[in-house]
């Protein structure tokens, strides 16, 4: 079996975490109130670094987002909070050639964009009725793109939006899909572009619409900035839209288009040969070169996404990391144009790298942990927001070389004061085939030598996902380890950063390897580690996880002393006509609806298994979740009662398939940590 520490890994935060005299446990309180930073930009001189970030409103129950502020050029320099509003909102910070700095901002009741000069004079440029829900200035500043729902038709974003006439009825009526999407019930609205010329630096006059296409732009519903892009010359609008057709629920289809920023001709689909993913779209500095990632196989969400470079002069594309077994990120090019910066999931790290554009070549810039912002840099180096499994993310600035880098920032420095937390390893070992699989063994601060833990056995949801090496605010196996628990994951076939061939294996597998991985895993961890009490285990998991946990129960019902069930797949027949995107949960049982092969989901479908099950059970949901309807977790509920099987169920009426509130983080923790405890206990 080989094993990996990651005590080096974190060593950069060490200091910040160390243990003193009056250390204590990681708590979920500490969680839910650390600040997150994101979206960070230079300015063109490279001397300043501004970004978003994220405090705990614990009163208002929500989080509070400002911009910060870093001299680059002064040694030792400490970040400055711009503006500080306590009662608004300032996110998605990006600056223009200019030195000027433009933002988005709620201080007048709707989102508006605003400008702060090089001088420091602050505009507002958007004056817009139900504001806008997002912006990217074009290169000299002339002009703006924004994106906002509108209902299609509009001529522009100065329309108020009508309301609904008070004698109408309160019905929802749909001729086609989606009907709802993630957490939001489908309007008559799309997401849609607005060109916005600019007189006297604000946004005025009859806005030049992009919305012939029937789709949204960006995607719904986490689209953003990084579908869009301007050319240099600021004449040229590209974006990402995927045309919805008559079940968009079907489609992976998302587009590349150019429309003239004027409006003097029609969107053209720049990638319409290709029927599988395109999106990304970066011009190059010179504005030659489109690069964009792109998957293969039409209705795969997590096929391999391959950089692609498109001349736009002569529309050839090349593949610039076809033979590169990992899937694109994110995208940006370096300030010289000879190489682009991207992310990937590469084992359980997700570091920036370079790729050169004549060869292909990649080269890792980045220290072990997840990369999640990248800001180029004109000395050819780069700043990254970086975390690890132990450590929230901070600013890190690499040399063009790569390496370690020189650490910017520490934004929760003061939280974790005096903040135990756990150690980490990582192991493998042989799973399904004799293939090689990857897990971690996570151990509490501060264990005394010969005691044994209970296990809390954490199963990645996805169920194309991992457990890397990045820090997460909801299933975080630090707060779990300082609960008292000695943490197991394994990265079952399926999950991602270890090969394409790896991710594809639980196709029409649900069951089959990834079980057999986690009964071998969990094995191989109690062997190897005498700090783990292998008669004290529960398992717990969320989406796929929660699938399997709902597996586990029918499949593996002697092994845990309790499960707990968050937004799983209970019944497949009920999930494949109730979800929202179709295309998942079609592609994962061979490509056809149920009513066409029903035995490719039965195959996999713990309902069918519910007269084996015997193991405790807590089972969470969120009534917003449309991707795994709450009803799955009612009917999960319903048949450990109808057993007689010890269970609780837990539904948070304001949650979607995540739970994002910082008070129901609390009793989210709250009730799982002590099922787990009650469980577990000698």
């Amino acid at each position: 079996m080989k094993m990996r520490s990651i005590a080096a890994l974190a060593a950069a935060s060490a200091a910040l975490l160390a243990t003193t005299a009056n250390s204590r446990p990681f708590t979920p309180k500490d969680l839910a109130s650390l600040r997150r930073l994101s979206a960070p930009v230079a300015s063109p001189d490279g001397r300043t670094l501004v970004w978003q970030q994220r405090e705990t409103d614990w009163t208002g129950n929500k989080g509070h987002f400002d911009l910060w502020s870093l001299n680059l050029s002064v040694k030792g320099a400490r970040p400055v909070k711009l503006a500080p509003d306590p009662t608004h909102n300032a996110t998605d910070p990006y600056y223009t050639d200019d030195g000027t700095l433009w933002f988005l901002s709620d201080r007048t009741g709707e989102g508006q964009v605003f400008a702060i000069a090089p001088g420091g004079d602050l505009r507002q440029v958007t004056r817009f009725p139900a504001g806008v829900d997002g912006f990217l200035p074009s290169p000299d500043g002339a002009s703006l793109v924004v994106w906002a729902a509108r209902r299609p038709g509009v001529a522009n974003l100065a329309e108020p939006v009508p309301p609904k006439s008070p004698e109408a009825g309160s019905a929802r009526t749909y001729d086609r899909l989606f009907i709802r999407h993630w957490d939001t019930w489908a309007d008559d609205t799309r997401n849609m572009l607005f060109v916005l010329p600019l007189a006297n630096g604000v946004g005025q006059g009859r806005a030049i619409s992009i919305e012939r296409l029937d789709g949204d732009a960006p995607s719904r519903p986490y689209g953003g900035r990084e579908e869009l892009n301007w050319s240099p010359d600021s004449k040229t609008v590209y974006f990402t839209l995927r045309e919805a057709g008559r079940i968009e629920p079907l489609s992976t289809n998302l587009d590349i288009w150019s429309v003239p920023a004027d409006g003097s001709a029609e969107p053209t689909n720049l990638t319409a040969a290709n029927k599988a993913m395109d999106t990304q779209p970066a011009v190059s500095p010179d504005g030659k070169w489109l690069a964009y990632a792109a998957m293969a196989r039409p209705g795969y969400e997590s096929d391999r996404l391959v950089l692609q470079l498109r001349e736009l002069a002569t529309g050839k594309v090349r593949a610039l990391t076809r033979d590169w077994d990992r899937s694109v990120g994110s995208i940006q090019w370096a300030k010289d144009g000879k190489s682009l910066l991207v992310t990937a999931e590469d084992e359980f790290d997700v570091p920036a790298f370079r790729v050169d554009i004549p060869t292909g070549k990649v080269t890792r810039l980045s220290a072990a942990g997840t990369v999640s912002a990248m800001v180029p840099l004109t000395d050819g180096g780069v700043i990254v927001a970086r975390d690890t499994m132990l450590a929230p993310a901070d600013l890190y600035r690499l040399p063009p070389a790569g390496g370690g880098g020189t650490q910017l920032t520490a934004i929760n420095a003061d939280l974790l004061a005096g903040v135990d937390m756990p150690t980490a390893e990582k192991f493998s070992f042989k799973g399904a085939g004799g293939d090689t699989v990857w897990g971690w063994a996570v151990k509490p601060a501060g264990v005394p030598a010969g005691t044994r833990l209970p296990i809390a056995f954490l199963i990645h949801g996805g169920p194309q996902g991992s457990f890397g090496n990045g820090w997460s605010y909801r299933w975080n196996p630090a707060v779990m380890a300082e609960a008292g628990f000695g943490v197991v994951t394994i990265d079952f076939h399926g999950s991602t950063g270890h090969g394409q061939a790896f991710t594809d294996a639980i196709n029409q597998d649900w069951g089959g390897k990834p079980l057999e991985d986690l009964r071998l895993g969990l094995a191989a961890a109690t062997a190897r580690y005498g700090w783990l009490d292998e008669s004290r285990a529960c398992a717990l998991g969320g989406s796929y996880g929660g699938f399997m946990t709902n597996w586990i129960a029918g499949n593996w019902p002697d092994r845990f002393k309790c499960l707990v069930t968050h937004a799983g797949v209970f019944d497949a027949r009920g999930m494949a006509y109730q979800t929202e995107e179709l295309w998942f949960d079609e592609w994962e049982h061979g490509g056809r609806p149920y009513y066409e092969a029903p035995a490719d989901y039965e195959r996999w479908n713990p309902v069918n298994m519910v007269d084996r099950w015997q193991t405790p059970m807590l089972v969470i949901h969120g009534e917003k979740d449309f991707r795994i309807p709450y009803t799955q977790g009612i009917g999960a509920f319903t048949a450990l009662q109808r057993r007689n099987i010890p269970s609780r169920l837990v539904v948070f009426p304001d949650e979607n398939h995540w739970v994002l509130k910082p008070r129901n983080s609390l009793q989210w923790h709250e009730e799982v940590l002590g099922w787990l405890k009650r469980w577990t206990a000698r």
